[in-house]
Parts: C-alpha cells; structure tokens; sequence
C-alpha cells in the first residue's frame, strides 16, 4: 500500500514522502490516526502545497528544540533511591523516573523521548540522551544516589 506522509515516523519516513507499507498497517494505524494520506494523484499535489509550510514549521520546531536542548544541557538533576549491597538500587531508575525528575526542574518532556538503553541499576552519574527533534537530541546529567 502506497501512502504519502503526514508527520514524521521513526523508521519509516519524513513529512511528504511517499512510502510503502503493508496494508494492515497503513489502513489500521496510519490513516485511521491521520498520520498519512492515501497515495493519489489529487493528495500529492496538496502534500506539494503545504511542503512550503512543513518546511517553515519544521525550521520553528527545530529552533525551539536546539533551545531545549541548550537549557537541558545546562542542568543536572538528582534522584534518590534506596540502595543495598555493593551500591546496587533496589529497583532501577527507568525514563519515567527521570522524566519525573525533570518535569521537578520544570521541563515538561515526555516519558518516550528519553532514549535509555537500559534501566539504570547502580550508584553513580550517568548522561541520559533526550530526543527533542528527529535532529535535536540533548543530553542530561543524572546523578543516582543512595537514600
């Protein structure tokens, strides 16, 4: 199934583009949720008139995020857990924790865009990737420390 983009998605394409996808898909999530046009001639053409708008609006958005990205930057925040033998937590410290520690410093980020690998398991500092734009990701200072 052939479709024309309405907003980035990761692993499949930008604003614009026209991709194809299995049909399940595209007729069950991608079209349903607005994400996506069905490929036509007729959609192509309004696709092509608003490109000029994407463009500005991407630029705003891109802005906005390298701002972000220069305060988060700028700060390091702490979380406090209980710890047991050999300064392991008990538990893990996940992106939602460190989202909560964030929105306490005053920035409202969400939970998804906090790109950890792994839940973080033991004492120490770490620096967290947060992906503001599909361009733009920040980096932020974590300190685990025992109760």
């Amino acid at each position: 199934m052939k479709i024309i983009l309405r907003e980035n998605i990761d692993n499949l394409g930008r604003r614009g583009d026209v991709v194809k996808v299995a049909a399940g898909y595209g007729r069950n999530f991608l079209l349903p949720k607005g994400k996506a046009y069905p490929f036509s001639e007729g959609n192509a053409r309004k696709v092509e008139s608003e490109r000029h708008l994407i463009k500005i609006r991407e630029a705003k958005e891109k802005g906005a995020a390298e701002e972000l990205a220069a305060r988060l930057s700028q700060i390091s925040t702490t979380i406090v857990r209980k710890v047991g033998e050999n300064e392991t937590l008990y538990g893990s410290v996940t992106n939602s924790d460190v989202g909560e520690a964030l929105a306490k410093e005053g920035f409202d980020i969400d939970r998804r865009r906090i790109q950890m690998e792994e839940p973080i398991k033991m004492v120490g500092i770490y620096t967290v990737p947060v992906k503001l734009h599909p361009e733009v990701t920040a980096e932020v200072k974590v300190w685990v420390v025992k109760e």
